[in-house]
Formats: C-alpha cells, structure tokens, sequence
C-alpha cells in the first residue's frame, strides 16, 4: 500500500484488503532525511505508529529535500523492485480522480513487474468522504494549500462539521491538493494513533501542523 498516512489511503487499504483474494503485506511511504512523510510534513514516528496499530510492516524510502525526480523515480523504483523480489504483486494508491497522477503511478511501475490498484477510483467524493466517517476513519488536517483552501483548517478534525463549512470549490477530500490529512483511527486500526496538535508553521508555500505523538 502506497502510504502518506491520510484518510483516502486508509479506506482505499480496507477495500482493498476486503477483496477476495488480495493480502495487503505493507505500507510503503516516502520521507525526508529529516524524518518527515514528504506530501504532508508528518513526523515519521506517527506513520510508524499508524503500521503499528495496522498491524503492518512500513516500508521507507528517504529522499533529499529539494528531490529532483529521476532521483525520486531512481530510489522508488528500486524500493518496488525490492518488493516485487518478495512476492509483491500489485501497489494499491488511494487516488480517486485525477487522471494525470494515476498515469504517473502506472508509468512508474513499468518494468517493475508490478501493477497498480486504485479500489476508490472515479467514486463521487462527497458520497465517499461520508462513506469513510460512517466507517469510522477519523483523521486530523495536517497541511493545506492557503490559495486552495482556508488555512485554518489547519489542526481541525476532519468530520462532519469540517466538511460543512468548506468554500464551495473546495473538494471534500483535498484531492486537489487543498489540503492533507493524518488518520488517527479507522477500520483495521487495533488502536487510535495519539496526534496531538502544537500550532501550525509555514513551509514551502502550505500552512501545517506541528504534530506531538
């Protein structure tokens, strides 16, 4: 499972470990040499809590910072191909509708010898954005995009309420690239994952949160 510690992904983690015969054996996440999830700035200690409450190995790839993409492609690759010598098949993404970063994903995996699977793909993300709160995925914002999406945001539960009060335009799931999230609880959690918010900082043009476990 391509990892980043966000909502979509823990839903599209379920569904897909719900799938007659597929075996999820892992997270897969890249960092920086700084010890942070890199789409989101999470402390890495948090992702390993969330394999731990998952019950699942995580799997890392440090990158630079700033990462030029061939040394991005260069060191993912090499991490699949490691996998795909384990037994891996397929690499499931919680992408749900963007049609260029999908092609991406599967360009990535050429030659790898594995696939990908996208188990939410083309949903409505109004329904699913429900979907995954009735399913008890519980999550916190953890970074937004001030000129997509209000910055105060930023440390706020995603719920009901949350999802009540965002700008018309704003999608429900940030799949725009408004705004990232940190699940905290969710189907196959054994446990919540302890997230506790300090503040907020800026960084590289996003607003995010300071994170304690």
């Amino acid at each position: 499972m391509s990892w980043s510690g966000g909502k979509d992904g823990a839903l599209a983690l379920a569904t897909a470990g719900a799938t007659p015969g597929v075996s999820v054996a892992g997270l897969h996440t890249t960092v920086l040499a700084s010890g942070e999830v890199t789409a989101s700035y999470v402390p890495r200690a948090l992702v390993e809590a969330q394999a731990a409450a998952l019950g699942l190995p995580l799997e890392t790839v440090e990158l630079p910072r700033p990462c030029p993409n061939d040394v991005y492609e260069q060191r993912t690759r090499a991490s699949w191909a490691e996998l795909r010598r384990r037994g891996a098949t397929e690499v499931v993404y919680g992408d749900l509708f963007l049609a260029d970063v999908r092609a991406y994903r599967e360009q990535a995996l050429d030659g790898t010898g594995l696939t990908a699977r996208f188990p939410l793909w083309g949903r409505p993300t109004d329904a699913l954005a429900r979907e995954m709160l009735d399913r008890g995925v519980r999550a916190v914002v953890v970074c937004a995009d001030p000129a997509r999406a209000p910055a105060a945001i930023v440390g706020r539960a995603w719920d009901e309420e949350l999802l009540a009060t965002l700008p018309a335009g704003v999608d429900p799931c940030g799949e725009n690239g408004e705004f990232h999230t940190l699940v905290t609880d969710g189907p196959g959690f054994a446990h919540p994952v302890g997230a506790r918010v300090t503040g907020t900082a800026e960084r590289d043009g996003f607003v995010t949160a300071i994170l304690e476990s």
